[in-house]
């Protein structure tokens, strides 16, 4: 039997391997460029580490964020040629800064991004390990916080890690999400299966539909359904052109082979 000294020594080397992981963290620093993003309300952050050097919007990270997690700055400041800004960016996995000058309505400078070691400590206290300074930069970008990991961790769902949290929080799958999927009776996806079905855009109303007609898709099958686009409206068609016996593999098949042209 482990005495009771043993299960406080593993208490005690749990503790600095956490330490250690958080202790080992490095600030980024990388040249910057912030501008208006692609949708209404948001600015695009773009990194470079220096190694495209000539070449536009080929630095190591870009994202659009939304306009309000930025302090420090505003979108008419990008009108003022010359002037000297600094916009940051806070977040519970570390905190971003981009400082420098803006020329033809953009900021561009220099930016340090610092990781929060407690932030890692909470998250290796759930289970999730591997954290670098880039992987917690990507966090802050996205905003992924301990509470919404922890919420899916609760959820039960497998497979979850410190890498597919990012896709996860790109593709906003939630718990309400997940029990939108399980509340038609499905099984429990895993991260996986969740990212591919966020990503293929599938959403309890269309797969009701679908069931409507008599289908009992799997899975898998409402990834394909959303790839290939098979609709009640495309089916109705299918049956109205005399196609008997219609699986939602067999129309799979009719899309890929384009027998419905």
């Amino acid at each position: 039997m482990m005495k009771m000294s043993q299960f406080v020594l593993m208490g005690v080397f749990a503790s600095s391997a956490i330490a250690v992981s958080a202790a080992s963290l490095e600030p980024i620093r990388q040249s910057c460029t912030v501008s208006i993003g692609d949708k209404a309300g948001t600015l695009r952050l773009e990194t470079d580490n220096g190694q495209c050097e000539g070449r536009k919007h080929c630095g190591t990270n870009m994202s659009d964020v939304p306009l309000n997690r930025l302090t420090g700055f505003s979108v008419a400041d990008l009108a003022q040629a010359g002037a000297h800004l600094a916009a940051t960016l806070a977040a519970e996995a570390g905190t971003f800064t981009c400082s420098g000058a803006v020329k033809d309505n953009e900021l561009h400078g220099n930016s340090v991004f610092t990781p929060d070691a407690g932030f890692v400590t909470r998250m290796e206290r759930m289970g999730f390990s591997g954290f670098d300074s880039e992987k917690l930069e990507a966090y802050t970008l996205l905003d992924v916080r301990s509470d919404w990991a922890q919420s899916l961790k609760e959820l039960g769902i497998h497979g979850l890690d410190a890498d597919n949290l990012v896709a996860l929080r790109v593709f906003n799958v939630d718990p309400a999400y997940v029990h939108s999927i399980t509340g038609l009776g499905y099984a429990l996806p895993d991260a996986d299966q969740l990212i591919s079905l966020r990503v293929q855009g599938v959403n309890a109303e269309e797969v009701t539909q679908i069931r409507a007609l008599g289908y009992e898709p799997t899975i898998d099958q409402l990834v394909q359904i959303r790839i290939f686009k098979i609709t009640p409206e495309f089916i109705h068609r299918m049956q109205a052109r005399g196609f008997k016996n219609l699986t939602i593999d067999k129309l799979v098949q009719i899309r890929i082979f384009k027998l419905a042209d």
